[in-house]
Parts: structure tokens; sequence; C-alpha cells
């Protein structure tokens, strides 16, 4: 790795709260001291190889972690990662979700959901001189957005002539730093074992971010590739895929006071972001977003209350709205009261009184720390005035923009083709089109968008899409009977509900298109020509953005740097270690007693009613009761843990990260933090900061004493 500003800030590292970071791999042998302090056996330098244990064994959903567990591709994950492959498994009458699923042969798994993938990272190479050029350097606005795509293309092209890869090239410090992913693409993903909802699940919605937690979070899938070894699409002459190396289940159970740490793919983190950005985020969009998601939840309630198909085609839907529904409400609650954009605007204002103090660095950064702030106000001011609009939209028409989006791209060299739309995209958009059966009914989606539709069109004309509300046959005054009517038949207009007709699509020409008479097709050529002109003008204020927030980051982090204080990136999807120690804490939320580190199945059968969110199975409740616990008993506890606390720094996309001890073993999953420390992802809290894991014990008991699962022990070589 080149001495960049990400060496730079790594070198005063040492003023960091211990376990605070999200550290790229290629990071941790400058954090070496730390940690060893923390606790960590192994050398930090091993952990830069990630074509070598540990790191070759963690893997990408794709939105969620995993890990090999075998030599026979067994994927460990989170229950909630493979959700919706077991909601598009399930039937009324054969319902996986509520009973659960384990295959006891290969030829008994399922295939995973649509558009499932494993993703192996093979290699991270900086890139940004490439990106960046001397040439590129010197343009603005779409032109800069154009060359740097064009770059990229170039690039991933190169990387993915290694057959079965998927390439991309991710953007670090808001745009100044760019490195190239190379990962291992696995497309033949199917589902191996969950546990009953009643374990997986447990607690619902009601103990989500919540302590104590009680949640057997954990579910398996396999990866398969063709007999020669390549990534495949499904095929039942796959053989599962066998990885390098996998990680080994611990031998010995972990305590408080333990070094642990999660290798995955975090989502994204805020902590760089502005003070305005700051302010508009919790004054405006996650209260926009919270009350758009309560009406999306009970939309769907009232909807598929009587209709099991459908209730079961929305599970996914209703668990990912749920999940953050109740965790941005969780940050807007830490955020009142808090003194968060105070210090942030003081912080903000310290670093332009340090920029402004010398005449070189106001040269260098300051004309662009201000016109950073316009930009940001100028996207945030579209993003208000286009929140219904998204909403507003019927599913199904944003599926005919993209199979015309397609056909157009497609007339074109595929290197001169957006980025999306290009032949390496094709196998996944295809998934997604054929699969949107398992997860589409007419009724509840034209229930869903009638809500917005309402409120999109009771704004001002200038305020709305024209070329949105000419398609949908949209004007001024238009009562809500009559809106309902225009939308009932623009739904009875189209084929697209059905998979046969959709996937006909996927190879016609524009011309094929124009011809159309299905409405949400005349509705999406109708708006493609200014959709492009909209498209154009986003990009012109994303390649200026682009350009001022490099700069302002690169300033930023020469600022904290003098200051002694560590900058790593925000999250943002790709690889990283995060680590700390197994802790309680001294106080629970809003000053309640103490946390302890662990919760036990003790607390199951205290919280089990037999019902909802706390139906656990019959036969678990019978296996503690007879205290049928095998080798999972805790020493210390005289019981089998459920879930236990740790102090480290993780966010969305960390779910089913694995946890490893000092030696690199595993020791359970990631899978959740507590109400009051989410605000961490915009300010990080050393006090505060707890992420819960679901302790490898109670997976190994549950798969042991409860489902049987005894082929996938043995495979993991669980003696």
């Amino acid at each position: 790795m080149k001495k960049t500003l990400i060496a730079l800030a790594v070198l005063s590292s040492a003023s960091a709260y211990a376990d605070e970071g999200m550290w790229m791999p290629q990071q941790l042998p400058q954090i070496a001291k730390q940690l060893k302090a923390a606790g960590l056996k192994l050398d930090p330098a091993t952990l830069t190889k990630l074509t070598e244990f540990p790191m070759n064994a963690i893997v990408s959903l794709g939105g969620c972690s995993a890990s090999f567990v075998s030599p026979q591709g067994l994927v460990a994950t989170n229950h909630h990662c493979v959700y919706n492959s077991v909601a598009v498994n399930s039937t009324p009458e054969r319902n996986l979700l509520a009973d659960g699923f384990l295959a006891k042969t290969f030829a008994e798994e399922l295939p995973a959901a649509p558009g499932s993938r494993v993703y192996v990272t093979k290699a991270v190479t900086n890139v940004s001189d490439k990106i960046i050029t001397p040439e590129i350097a010197k343009l603005s606005g779409k032109a800069r957005v154009d060359a740097m795509e064009k770059a990229m293309k170039t690039m991933v092209a190169e990387c993915e002539q290694d057959a079965g890869h998927r390439c991309n090239v991710a953007s670090y410090y808001g745009g100044l730093e760019f490195y190239l992913i190379k990962q291992l693409e696995i497309r033949d993903v199917r589902l191996v074992h969950v546990p009953p909802e009643g374990v997986g699940k447990f607690g619902g919605d009601t103990d989500n971010w919540m302590w104590p937690r009680h949640t057997g979070d954990y579910g398996f899938y396999r990866a398969y590739v063709s007999p020669d070894g390549k990534a495949a699409d499904y095929s039942k002459d796959n053989v599962p895929y066998q990885p390098a190396t996998h990680l080994k289940m611990a031998k010995e159970g972990v305590k408080e006071g333990d070094f642990i740490m999660a290798l995955g793919y975090p989502g994204r983190t805020n902590r760089h972001r502005l003070p305005s950005e700051v302010a508009f985020t919790f004054d405006w969009s996650y209260p926009a977003f919270v009350k758009q998601s309560a009406e999306t939840l009970a939309i769907i309630e009232r909807e598929t209350k009587n209709n099991p198909d459908a209730k079961l085609k929305y599970a996914g839907q209703v668990a990912g709205v749920n999940n953050y529904y109740k965790n941005r409400k969780g940050m807007l609650t830490s955020y009142e009261g808090s003194d968060i954009l105070e210090r942030k605007t003081r912080e903000h204002s310290e670093l332009k009184a340090w920029v402004h103090s010398n005449a070189a660095r106001k040269a260098q950064f300051g004309g662009d720390i201000e016109l950073v702030e316009a930009l940001i106000a100028q996207r945030d001011a579209e993003t208000k005035r286009d929140f219904y609009l998204g909403y507003a939209t019927p599913r199904l028409l944003n599926t005919a923009r993209q199979l015309y989006r397609l056909a157009n791209e497609s007339a074109k060299p595929n290197a001169e083709r957006k980025a999306g739309y290009q032949e390496r995209d094709l196998p996944r958009f295809k998934a997604g089109v054929a699969g949107i059966d398992r997860t589409y009914d007419q009724q509840v989606d034209k229930a869903l968008v009638m809500n917005s539709l309402v409120k999109y069109a009771a704004q001002p004309k200038a305020q709305r899409n024209a070329n949105f509300d000419a398609a949908m046959g949209i004007v001024d005054g238009m009562s809500a009977e009559q809106l309902k009517a225009r939308l009932d038949a623009m739904y009875a207009g189209s084929q697209l509900n059905d998979a046969k007709f959709r996937a006909e699509w996927l190879g016609k020409s524009p011309a094929d298109f124009k011809a159309s008479n299905d409405s949400f097709i005349k509705a999406a050529v109708a708006m493609y020509e200014q959709g492009l002109k909209a498209e154009a003008e986003d990009e012109e204020l994303q390649g200026k953005i682009q350009q001022a927030y490099a700069n302002y980051m690169k300033a930023k982090i020469a600022y904290m740097t003098s200051k002694g204080r560590a900058v790593y990136p925000d999250a943002n999807g790709t690889l990283r270690v995060t680590y700390g120690n197994i802790k309680g804490r001294p106080y629970g939320a809003d000053g309640t007693g103490s946390w302890t580190a662990f919760t036990t199945v003790k607390g199951v059968v205290a919280k089990a009613t037999g019902e909802g969110e706390f139906n656990a199975p019959a036969a678990q409740l019978a296996a503690i009761k007879a205290k049928d616990f095998g080798k999972y008993v805790d020493p210390k506890l005289k019981t089998v843990p459920v879930n236990y606390l740790a102090t480290l720094d993780i966010t969305g996309g960390n779910s089913g990260s694995a946890a490893l001890n000092a030696k690199g073993e595993f020791i359970g999953l990631a899978f959740d933090g507590t109400l009051d420390s989410i605000i961490s992802d915009w300010d990080y809290n050393q006090d505060n900061t707890r992420d819960i894991q679901v302790d490898v014990r109670y997976m190994l008991w549950n798969m042991k004493h409860v489902d049987k699962a005894d082929n996938l022990l043995k495979e993991m070589n669980v003696q």
C-alpha cells in the first residue's frame, strides 16, 4: 500500500480509543501495539494477507457478512441475513420461517433467493492515481464523473478478465482515495440450515436493538461451483466450493474480558460528515424515514392480514423495514438533547480557522470547504423535494424503466454502457426480474404506492416531477378517488406482473418498447429522455461534490493528524476489522441497572410465552427444562450462554460477521447493537458502545440437542 493519507492517519492512532475504528486489513500492523494490548495472540501482519487464514475465510453476501466454516463451502451468517431465502422457499403449507429448515444431505439443500451471492475478497489495490489522473483532476462536474467512470470501467473490465470474479472500485475518505476490490463471485448459493423463527428471531422487533437479548440469530448457506471449480449459475451438477481455509469452532468458551475481533463488511458510517449533513439527517431525513416506515409497515400488515401467501412474500421487506425503523428511532432518541451538532459545528469551525491561519493551507483548501457546504445544501434540497416521488412509483414501472434502459444500453459497445447495464451485470439483472414474483403482490404494491401518491400529488406543481406526472396522467387538483382510478388503470393496463411476459422483454429492442401498449412500458418510454437529462444534471452535481468533498477531507485529515488523532476511513461496504473485549456495562439504557456481559437459556424460558415473538420451540424448552446441555455449559454461568456484549465498533453490514478470539477461532456471530449506542454511526461513544453476538456455544447446542443437525456438526469437526 502506498504511504498516502491513510498511512499518515494511522501513525497517530495511538491516541484513538482502544476499541474505536473499522480498520482496513492493511492498516493493522500499524496499530499492532493496541491489538496486542487488547489481547490478540496472532501476528497482526497475518491479518493483512487476504488469501491466507483467517481473512480468506471471510466473505460478503452483498449486504451481510459471513464466513466459511467447513472444507465443503458451508457458510455461517445471521438468521436475518438468510431470512429472505427462507421466505421465498416457504409456503403456507410448508412454512420454513416458522418451523426452521435442515438439509441432511447436499441434495436436500434449497436454492437461495434469486440473486444471492457469496463474495470472497481476493485483492485490494490502491488505484487513486489511476482514477484521479492529472488530466481528470482538471475536470469538474459531469465531465469529471464521466472520466472517472470510464477509468473505473476500464479497470474493472481488465480485472474481470479473470473469469468468475467481480471487481469494483470503492471510494474512501469522501472520494479522496480509491481502491480496486477483486472478489470471487459465487453465484450458486443454497440454503442449508436455519433454526425455527422462535429461535432465530426470538424476541422479534420487541427485543431488536435491546439488551438483555436471547436471540439465536444464525443460519447456514453453502457455496457451489462447477465441477471444475469455477463460479457458475445454479446447476444440479455443481459441487460444493472448497475454500483454501475455513474457520474452526473454538474449543473453549469465552468469558468477560476476553479479546474479540469481528471480520466483516460494514455498510456505512458517517463520522466525517459536515455539520450541515448532520443537521439535515436528524432534523428532516430520519424523521421522514421513520414516519414513512411506520406507514409502510401498517399498510403491509393491513393488506396481507388475510393473505398468508402475500404475508410470506413481504416477510423479508417487513423484517428489513422494521430493523431500520427501530434503528432510526433509536438514533433520533440518542441525538435529541445531545451536543453532537454543537460539537461537530465547533470542530468544523476549528478546522476552518486552522485552514485560514496559514496562507498555503487557505489557498489549497479554503475555497472547497466553503463550496462543499453550498453543494451539499443543493443536494439536500433536491432529496427533500423528491422524497415522495420514490415511494409513489409503482414497482413494475421501475422494472419497466430498467428494462427499457437495458434495451437502449445494449445497443452500445459494452465499454460505453452505463454502469449497471454492462454484460457483467446481466446475470443479476435477469435474476432480479425473474424473482419479482416471490416478493411482489399487486394489491400490496398498489396500496403502498397510493399512500405516497396522494402526498406527492398534493405538492405544488413546481415541486413535482413533470415527467412522472405526464407519464402517470397526474394533473393539479386530482382527488384521492381520481388518483386511485388513474393508478388502477395503470396496473390493469400492464402485464409485467406475469413472469413470462417480463422475461420476454429482456431481449427486446428499443423499437419494441416504443411499439408496446403496456401501460408501464409506455410510461417508461415516455419518461426516458427526460430521465437521462435529470441523470446528467445529478451527475453534474455529483462531480462538483466529489471534487470539493475530497479536498475538504484532505484538509480534515491533515488537521486531525496535526492534533494526534486517528483517521480511519468511514465504512463503505468493504472488508474491515474491528476489535475489543467482551464486556458488560456498569449502567443500562436510561440509567437503569448494570448490564451483565452474558445472557443464558434461563432468559429464554423466562421470556417464552408460547406465541408471537416469544414463541420458543417446545423441543428447545424441553431440552432446557431437562438441562440437556451436554458440553456447552459455561463453568461460571452453570448453563448455556445465548448472547454476549462486546466493545466492537460495528454497523449495518456487519451482520453475520465472524467473531473470533485471540487465536482466530470462531466464537460467534455479531448481529446487533444496542439502541442507545447506534448513534456511533455518526458519533463514536466509547462508554456506551456495545455490540451483541450470538455465542457459538448456543448455536452448537441448538444444533446438537434441539435440531439434531449432526451432519453439519460433523462437517464442522465438532465432536
